[in-house]
């Protein structure tokens, strides 16, 4: 690999484990919740479908919508993002 690619993939793979990183907290405060992921989609304003996406895809919600995820979770967005544990 070159230097040039060699940096890409450290970069894609870093990208890599913060989305599932990510994806694992979000799944947890979901479980945590108590809700079922119609109930979740419902109270954010997105299909279920969607929040089952933003759990097992590389799909992320759009600002917005995260905000919404983290206030119906009342869960602060630092934790769900990594910066604050």
């Amino acid at each position: 690999l070159t230097v040039r690619s060699q940096a890409f993939s450290n970069h894609w793979l870093y990208n890599f484990c913060m989305i599932e990183d990510i994806k694992a907290r979000l799944r947890e405060e979901i479980k945590r919740s108590g809700m079922t992921t119609v109930e979740l989609a419902r109270r954010v304003g997105v299909s279920s479908e969607m929040i089952t996406q933003y759990c097992t895809t590389k799909k992320l919600p759009r600002l917005d919508t995260f905000a919404r995820l983290c206030q119906v979770l009342d869960v602060s967005a630092d934790y769900i993002l990594g910066i604050d544990k």
